[in-house]
């Protein structure tokens, strides 16, 4: 007795540490995210804005900002651009890692210089997205090397307007995002692979599997959770997009708000002083991910255990 009194007595104190590191995440936590997320909710159902140099509020409305976002038909439309624009993105950005991450975490192909490779391609993910707007800003505007290189190989006559057309502005931005995340997506892929038991994929070709085979019926199953780490932080990334779309389209969305986001609309909330209804678009956003994700994971999930 006086054994296993000893026993759980240390494992106690051991205990003890383990709440003890946890400590400042809870700090950081609480001030950095939970006191502001009960501060947002709160101020979303006051009226609360500048109207000139007169603050208008706060004045307690309720749901009425609720009310008003979906009135003006302004948020259907934007969470659509948001959505159109992420699926553009994402779905080439998961085929390019699925493909690269295969052929990197295959022993048999023995890729030479795999170190440089995994760094070149994970550089993109270290630019920041502002730099990287910016620099696609200057490369497709109407007197960029872009245009400049069309006219002289007899393309295009006259410079080509692409963020004043619908489908060449959305297609720069799903590009763009595609461009910076598909490395750090190859990694992720790539480590779940090589998490593999290699005794599958042998007994695999053992029983003349062909590699889409090997690919479709082993890798692909065993790769579902990652996958559906992937989908989800790839989905909560897309409806904060932010920074691509407002430095090419100068916040203002163009053609037509066809390229303004969600989190666009509610920074011009914020930049008029409009704090009642950005924190009324702020909760609206933060219950559509969750919903969205909920999603996401219960359709991975009932897959997975069909």
């Amino acid at each position: 007795m006086a054994t296993e009194k000893k026993k759980t007595s240390q494992v106690v104190k051991y205990n003890k540490w383990g709440y003890i590191f946890l400590i400042p995440f809870v700090v950081v936590y609480l001030i950095f995210q939970m006191i502001p997320l009960i501060s947002t909710i709160y101020n979303s159902f006051f009226e609360n804005y500048m109207s000139g140099l007169k603050q208008i509020g706060p004045t307690w409305v309720g749901l009425q900002n609720y009310i008003t976002i979906f009135q003006n038909g302004d948020v259907p439309k934007y969470f659509g651009n948001t959505m159109v624009m992420w699926i553009a993105g994402f779905i080439p950005q998961i085929v390019l890692s699925l493909l690269l991450a295969a052929w990197f975490a295959d022993t048999r192909l023995r890729v030479k210089a795999s170190g440089f490779f995994k760094t070149v391609i994970y550089m993109p993910n270290l630019i920041m997205a502002s730099a990287f707007a910016m620099l696609f800003f200057t490369l497709f505007s109407e007197t960029g090397p872009i245009n400049s290189l069309l006219i002289q190989m007899g393309m295009i006559d006259t410079p080509y307007k692409f963020l004043s057309h619908v489908v060449s502005a959305r297609s720069l931005v799903a590009f763009m995002n595609c461009l910076m995340w598909f490395g750090n997506t190859t990694i992720l892929l790539m480590a779940g692979m090589m998490g593999i038991d290699n005794a599958l994929f042998e007994a695999a070709q053992v029983d003349g599997a062909t590699s889409t085979q090997v690919f479709f019926r082993i890798t692909l199953p065993l790769l579902r959770p990652i996958l559906l780490f992937v989908m989800i932080t790839s989905l909560i990334g897309g409806l904060q997009m932010f920074d691509v779309p407002q430095i090419l389209t100068n916040g203002e969305g163009t053609p037509m708000r066809q390229s303004m986001t969600m989190i666009m609309y509610l920074n011009k909330h914020l930049f008029s002083k409009n704090y009642g209804m950005a924190g009324a678009m702020s909760v609206f956003l933060f219950i559509i991910t969750g919903i969205l994700s909920l999603i996401v994971f219960k359709f991975s999930t009932s897959e997975s255990n069909d």
